[in-house]
């Protein structure tokens, strides 16, 4: 604290933010997607993109989960059945097999589940559906990263966002004209405009930024401290009678068979039940535990809609009688409904199209503040190496490892992900595993432009990867066009309307990218352009000089 309290934040500020920045510019990124994963998912699912829109009375969509469950997985110990929404046309189910004889080889982790996807009108199965992660994939990564333990990845994420949190309030106190500066921008003056740029991204959605780091951390907030509940339940069953008393459901939800078989009760009175008890909300997910069997229960959800929570109430009635049996989350503690509502603003389902595209910009904003805060600790740790770079010397080690990070980070998630796309529509349609092996393209071409960006972090290697990028991403619809019946033109006047705005959304990213490949264009040659004109002044008789070799000329930023 000798230079003062702004001096120390600023330097806090600083390095709280390197360290992590390349990890949270994957979860700003991911984060950022997923608030359009079930468009996301849809798009990847092309034989989907034909299924009518109509409203499906949820009656009907759930009568024809149950026919089609009783048919394929009636000896299942659980059914989960998720109904179809605005967003999701299509009735999804899932349901757990039956465990194999004493004796028998386990069985593979994929082989313990079943699942399909039904034309909410018909109750039939859908046309063959291509097996996809979709935008579960970004979901799932911005918080469990891959390849990894999930719970690995939820600490390494977690211990990133305390230094994001960190880094947004000392920034806050480092900036003391911090409104004011997110009105100027001065082009073309190197420090000052990335400097510029940051400031600018970073107070144009600040309360975003601040909400969105905080609440992530609150989602995780018993694995990261879980002692209170540990204390307080320790001589009462421990930390499974917490949850079971402070969130709806539960241990609730655990009813062992009675293994005596007995028919299933009607659902269409139960869902009325429910509809009517929550205000005419509707119901957005069964789960049947026991089915056919004299102890089976049916828990009836609530769908997600306009509140702010994240948690939803649930009935609970005997599948064979159809009596309820209990209604629970109707009535939180204000603890758990603070809990619920950070959770729910940091997932952003309770928003219509047009908040969630807010929160899109707003997280490409925090995008965009991440990679410009990276790339000015590149341009002024730069200044440092100045006096050496025009004795032709080399920047260090640690500034050029910096500006591969960078280059691999900034520039190449943005081409795994437009390949990651790519990929969904040119793998067979029949190849085994086939949601991983999208996954591992993505992974694939991330790490090779992560590889590149170290070997050779120059302005080239950046509009390289940068144009690459716009390329695939604005070529994304004309790929629709030729792999889906759903091409823009259609899309546009008929739907499906999230068809359409994935491909408009594509094609924008594609511009910025271009953008910025155009403009890391005009770097290289204003930087090609003055090393000619120094060497014409060394050599008067040179007619030509060719263009420095970007890594040891520090131009690499």
């Amino acid at each position: 604290m000798k230079e003062g309290l702004r001096q120390s934040m600023a330097w806090l500020h600083t390095w709280s933010g390197l360290l992590v920045g390349w990890v949270l510019f994957m979860v700003f990124a991911a984060g950022t997607a997923s608030y359009f994963k079930d468009e996301i998912t849809l798009w990847m699912k092309p034989e989907l993109h034909g299924l009518s829109r109509a409203p499906v009375p949820q009656v009907q969509a759930t009568e024809g989960a149950y026919a089609y469950l009783q048919q394929h997985a009636a000896d299942s110990p659980r059914w989960f059945i998720t109904l179809p929404t605005e967003r999701e046309p299509s009735t999804s189910l899932f349901w757990t097999r039956p465990a194999p004889p004493a004796g028998s080889p386990p069985r593979d982790r994929r082989d313990r589940f079943g699942r399909a996807v039904l034309d909410a009108a018909s109750g039939q199965p859908s046309a063959a559906v291509r097996e996809t992660r979709g935008g579960e994939f970004f979901y799932r990564l911005h918080f469990d990263l891959h390849y990894m333990p999930a719970i690995w990845g939820r600490w390494i994420v977690g211990f990133c966002a305390m230094f994001m949190l960190v880094a947004i309030l000392s920034g806050i106190v480092t900036h003391k004209r911090i409104f004011k500066d997110f009105f100027t921008f001065r082009p073309k003056k190197g420090q000052r405009s990335w400097l510029d740029a940051h400031n600018a991204t970073a107070v144009l959605a600040l309360p975003y930024h601040a909400m969105i780091t905080y609440t992530g951390l609150v989602t995780l907030m018993f694995m990261y401290m879980p002692w209170g509940p540990q204390a307080a339940y320790k001589d009462s069953g421990g930390t499974q009678t917490f949850f079971s008393e402070a969130f709806a459901g539960g241990v609730r939800e655990q009813f062992k068979a009675a293994g005596q078989k007995a028919p299933m009760a009607p659902v269409a009175p139960m869902l009325a039940q429910a509809s009517a008890h929550w205000g005419g909300a509707p119901v957005g997910r069964l789960t049947v535990n026991s089915p056919n069997d004299a102890n089976a229960t049916v828990i009836v959800r609530r769908a997600e809609g306009p509140q702010l929570g994240s948690e939803q109430p649930s009935m609970v009635f005997n599948g064979v009688t159809g009596a309820l049996v209990g209604a629970y989350g109707d009535s939180m503690r204000p603890a758990v409904e603070t809990r619920s509502v950070l959770y729910g603003l940091h997932i952003g389902r309770f928003g219509d199209p047009l908040l969630r595209a807010l929160f899109f910009v707003s997280g490409l904003a925090g995008c965009l503040m991440v990679a410009t805060g990276l790339l000015l600790w590149a341009v002024k740790e730069r200044q440092k190496f100045a006096k050496r770079l025009k004795q032709g010397g080399r920047v260090s080690f640690g500034l050029r490892l910096v500006d591969g990070l960078n280059l691999g980070a900034i520039a190449g998630l943005p081409l795994a992900m437009a390949a990651f796309f790519w990929t969904n529509r040119l793998v067979p349609f029949d190849t085994a595993d086939r949601g991983a092996a999208e996954i591992g393209w993505f992974f694939a071409v991330w790490g090779a432009a992560a590889l590149l960006g170290l070997a050779r972090p120059t302005l080239r290697m950046w509009q390289a990867q940068l144009a690459t990028g716009a390329l695939l991403f604005a070529l994304l619809p004309v790929l629709n066009a030729f792999t889906g019946p759903a091409p823009l033109t259609v899309s546009l006047r008929s739907g499906p309307s999230a068809i359409a705005g994935f491909d408009l959304v594509s094609i924008a990213l594609g511009l910025g990218l271009a953008g910025a490949a155009w403009m890391v264009e005009r770097k290289r040659r204003k930087a090609s352009s003055a090393s000619a004109k120094k060497a014409a002044k060394a050599d008067p008789a040179a007619d030509a000089v060719d263009s420095p070799s970007l890594a040891t000329s520090g131009q690499g930023s």
